[in-house]
């Protein structure tokens, strides 16, 4: 019962941080896309990569979860 409650903490408390983050990253980009629309390339191309490295966050809360789970 104890490793459930831990599993699902982890999780739970794991992706809220990005799934915040991953939100304001992309409601920030398409804010500057309508102020400049010429440079959505750029903002893209960094919005992408914001949205990688923050959703490694949640795939290592994952591992750890996994590792709770079967250890």
């Amino acid at each position: 019962m104890t490793t459930e409650f831990a599993v699902a903490f982890v999780m739970g408390i794991g992706t809220i941080g990005p799934a915040l983050g991953i939100g304001l990253l992309v409601g920030k980009a398409l804010e500057a896309i309508g102020r400049n629309p010429e440079a959505a390339g750029k903002i893209q191309t960094n919005m992408i990569l914001g949205i990688a490295f923050a959703e490694a966050i949640a795939i290592y809360a994952l591992v750890v979860a996994l590792i709770l789970k079967f250890v």
